[in-house]
This record gives structure tokens, C-alpha cells and sequence, in this order.
């Protein structure tokens, strides 16, 4: 492994933004002098004093001795010019997201640093092989991808270039875990880890949108409050900002030669172009400001639990039925065995865990008229609400009684329109799938894919690990079905998922 940086290095940090000085901030705490530098001088002296002033506050909370705040505070030092830099060891670059600007300051900076001074990009997109190609030793370039705000969010991708040495990056590593951050490596493809198998979340929520599935509030709650998710997509895009949102997306997708996995989404482009934005602008999926509607979930009245309702085998969402109705001390019988794979019966209904069919195909092909699909939660046994679907066959009286056994044990039930693979298993599966495509590309390992995608997004599990616990063979399965369902290729399966079901490994041993 290679040593961090000497903390007696000056790190530099060219961009003065909301980044730059979150960046800065990391830095000078690690014990770093810090030097700030930006075209508009007055960014600089704004961003040294907010980076002081977060340093004050932490002092007052008592999350930070008062005399280490004092010293961090002293270590931030303006730049007024890029020889200012001349000095440093590290420089860290977070200005535009614009390739000819970012290939223009690392050939100034270049001219200027010795030769043992590392370069550093922040971009969240851009190629650092391409950053990296106007500099006469473009080996001594690589990413840092820190998350906002920088000095709370743990995660940095470490991204090497097509030429990137790698003891650059292992100096970058160290350095990071120095910081008390913890850096993911990765190889430089669009997207990097995180924004790249990201779009699904995004995506299959818009695409469900589109189609009729259910509003947009509906969907966040049931991302929510069945998957476990912190934010809901469209909760989150209008947090992120629609247009910053939508040109990740194009950006992805544009880079991967338009591929259909990362289309962007006609209502996604519609909104930007109206200039709903999300928070930033007042108007995105939602309203936001003094008087605002709060958004609210659609769930389905409350319908009498059937008599004799009937539980088959110990599947997570048949072991958790089984448990919350015992709990509340409410009638059912048992089984051992399930005749087709169905998760329940009540009332002439029978109850199936979505397999990326919709429920008027599987009614159709096991001849069962009266099925319901359930969704996928995180957690059956803590889950509040599921997501389901009836096939069209379904009488309103096998309906009522599926949907009294659901709420019977204690969940709230969102119906969907019948669309394959529901909301949840189906963005989960995508997840998935993308995790595993950039493990079979070698542009990350397997615990990479699951550590990002935990702290940089907060996903309450890393979509690997979540694909072990579904099943590897379920979750082709859902896969197949949806590419078969719309019959496009942004469903097909990554050949590593496939190699792993048919040796019966797992991601995570």
C-alpha cells in the first residue's frame, strides 16, 4: 500500500464552490495547509469564510476541540493566481464540469507544480483518461470523486485514467482514508460507480411514470416504505434538481453510444424544458413553498380480512404474513408446500412475489384468474406498505379479499396498473444487473459496487449484497420476463449475473 500524503504538503483546491470548499474543508481538518483558489476572487474570500464559520459551529457543538477548530481555521490560505500554487503536493480540481476548461487548468498547473505534485479531478462525469490527455505526463492524473456535501458524505471514488500510474492512486487511497474518508476504486468509464448504476433508480421510476403505473407520490412511498430507500426517486430528482439529474443521464447514456439502459425519459426532459426544476425552482414532480399541497401516498380502502385465509411455505413474504398476523392474533391456516409458487390464498385469491410478468400473463398461463402479484420489500416483517397488481381476469371480490389479508397483517397496499415487475423488484433487479455489469467490465470489484452505492447513496443495501438475498436465479428471472414484456434490450442480463446463477456462487460468498 502506498503512504498518504505528508500532512506538511499543501493541498490546493481550484474552484471555490459549494464542492471546492466543502473539499477544502475536508483537507485543512486532516491537518493539511490549504490553498483556495478560483478566477473569481471573491469566491475565494466567501468560501474561506464559510469553511471557517462551519469550523466555528462545529466548535460550538462540541464535535471539534475549539483549539484544533483554530488551527484548521488558520490552515486555509487564499490563492490569488495558479502560481500561487507552484508548492503544492496534491491539487484537486472542482471547477466547471466542462472538459476543455478542466484539460486547460491542468495543462496551466502542470507548467507550474514539481514533478511529485499530484493531480486530482473531481468530476462526476467527465473521462480522466480524456482530462488527463493534454498533459505531458498525463500519469500523474486522476479522479477524486467526492459527494456533496464533502465533509459529511464518507464516500470518494478513486479513478484511474487509461494511464493513471497506479501508485498515484494508491498515494490518492491512502490519502483518503488519512481524511477519514472511504475511498472506492475504480476504472474510469462514464458514470465511474455510484451515477453509473445510480440510473436505474432513476429511470425505472420515470419509466413507471410514463406509464401509468401510479403518481409520483404513490411510488416514492412505496420505494419508501416497502424498499427501505431514504428519499423516493422522484423525491430525490426534485432534491438533486431535474436538469443536473437529466444531464447525468444524458451524459451516461451519450457516453455508452446511446444505449437504451440509460435513455433519458420524455417527462424528464418535458419538466426541464418547462423549467420545473425540483426545490431549487419551486416546481418539479412536486410543489414546493408556503401553502404547498403535501404530497399523499394512494392506498386502497380498507377491505375485511377473508375467512380461512391460507399462508403456504416459509418465503420471506409468506414467513413475515405468517408472523404479523400471528402477532395480531388473527385466524389463518398453514402449508408446507405451495401448489405453483403462490405466496397465499384468501378469498378465491391467489397471491404471487412478482417475477417480472405482469398479473394478467401469469393469470393467463397458470390459468389462475383471480392472481395478485405482490411487490418486493427490503424487510416483509418491518415493511408498513407493498406495492400490488391484479391481473385484468381478477373478480373485485378476490381483490377485496387479497388485499384485506395484506392489510390485515399491518400493511398499507398501493395497487399499480398491471405493468411488469411492479416498482421495487423490478429497480432493484436493475440495480443489480448494472452492479454486476461494471464488475464484469472490471471498472470495480464486487464490495466496491455495494460500499458506494451504500454511502454514496444512501441505498439501505448495497444491490449485490440485495441480489444474494432475493435470489441470483429470481433475479434473472425478473430480468428475462421484463425484457420479454417490452422486448428492448435495457433489460438484458449481464453476463456475470448469468455466469453466477448457472455455477450457483453468489456475489458475496
Amino acid at each position: 500500500m502506498q503512504p498518504a500524503l505528508a500532512s506538511d504538503r499543501v493541498v490546493a483546491i481550484a474552484g471555490a464552490g459549494a464542492m471546492g470548499s466543502g473539499i477544502a474543508q475536508v483537507a485543512a481538518a486532516a491537518g493539511h495547509r490549504v490553498q483556495l483558489f478560483d478566477a473569481n476572487a471573491s469566491a475565494v474570500a466567501q468560501a474561506i469564510a464559510g469553511v471557517q464559520a462551519a469550523f466555528e459551529q462545529l466548535a460550538a457543538k462540541g464535535k471539534l476541540d475549539a483549539a484544533a477548530a483554530h488551527a484548521a481555521q488558520a490552515r486555509l490560505l487564499p490563492a490569488t493566481t495558479v502560481n500561487d500554487l507552484a508548492g503544492s503536493g496534491l491539487v484537486i480540481e472542482a471547477i466547471v464540469e466542462d472538459l476543455a476548461a478542466k484539460q486547460q487548468l491542468f495543462r496551466d498547473l502542470e507548467a507550474r507544480v514539481s514533478p511529485d505534485c499530484l493531480l486530482a479531478s473531481n468530476t462526476s462525469s467527465l473521462s480522466i483518461t480524456a482530462i488527463a490527455a493534454g498533459l505531458k505526463s498525463p500519469a500523474r492524473l486522476a479522479g477524486l470523486h467526492f459527494f456533496n456535501p464533502a465533509p459529511r458524505m464518507p464516500l470518494v471514488e478513486v479513478i484511474s485514467g487509461l494511464i493513471t500510474d497506479p501508485e498515484v492512486t494508491g498515494t490518492l487511497h491512502s490519502t483518503m482514508l488519512a481524511w477519514g474518508k472511504t475511498p472506492v476504486m475504480a476504472r474510469s468509464t462514464p458514470g465511474f460507480i455510484v451515477n453509473r448504476i445510480a440510473r436505474p433508480y432513476y429511470g425505472e421510476a420515470l419509466r413507471l411514470l410514463l406509464e401509468g403505473a401510479s403518481d409520483s407520490a404513490t411510488l416514492d412511498a412505496i420505494f419508501r416504505e416497502a424498499g427501505g430507500f431514504r428519499l423516493g426517486p422522484f423525491e430525490l430528482m426534485d432534491l438533486i434538481g431535474l436538469d443536473v439529474n437529466l444531464a447525468v443521464s444524458k451524459s451516461v447514456w451519450s457516453a455508452f453510444s446511446n444505449d437504451p439502459r440509460y435513455a433519458p425519459s420524455l417527462i424528464q426532459e418535458e419538466l426541464v424544458a418547462a423549467g420545473f426544476l425540483g426545490r431549487k425552482s419551486g416546481r418539479g414532480f412536486y410543489t414546493y413553498g408556503e401553502g404547498a399541497p403535501v404530497p399523499q401516498a394512494n392506498s386502497l380502502p380498507t377491505q375485511a380480512l377473508p375467512a380461512s385465509p391460507l399462508v403456504f411455505a416459509d418465503a420471506p413474504l409468506a414467513s413475515a404474513l405468517s408472523k404479523r398476523l400471528q402477532a395480531r392474533g388473527l385466524p389463518f391456516q398453514h402449508a408446507d408446500t405451495s401448489p405453483d409458487g403462490r405466496v397465499a390464498e384468501a378469498g378465491g385469491a391467489a397471491l404471487y412475489l412478482t417475477d417480472g410478468r405482469s398479473a394478467t400473463e401469469r393469470a393467463a398461463r397458470k390459468g389462475v384468474a383471480n392472481t395478485l402479484i405482490v411487490d418486493l420489500a427490503l424487510d416483509y416483517d418491518s415493511a408498513t406498505r407493498l406495492a400490488i397488481a391484479a391481473a385484468q381476469q381478477c373478480s373485485p371480490a378476490a381483490l377485496a379479499a387479497g388485499v384485506g389479508l395484506l392489510q390485515a397483517a399491518g400493511f398499507a397496499v398501493s395497487r399499480l396498473a398491471d405493468v411488469p415487475g411492479l416498482a421495487v423488484m423490478r429497480t432493484v433487479c436493475m440495480l443489480a444487473n448494472e452492479g454486476a455489469e461494471a464488475v464484469y467490465q472490471q471498472v470495480c470489484d464486487v464490495p466496491a459496487v455495494d460500499q458506494a452505492m451504500r454511502l454514496g447513496t444512501n441505498y439501505p443495501r448495497g444491490p449485490l449484497a440485495w441480489a444474494d438475498q432475493i435470489g441470483l436465479k429470481q433475479v434473472r428471472r425478473v430480468l428475462g420476463n421484463l425484457a420479454r414484456s417490452y422486448g428492448e434490450d435495457r433489460y438484458r442480463i449481464s453476463p456475470l449475473l448469468a455466469h453466477k446463477v448457472f455455477s450457483r456462487t453468489r456475489f458475496h460468498a
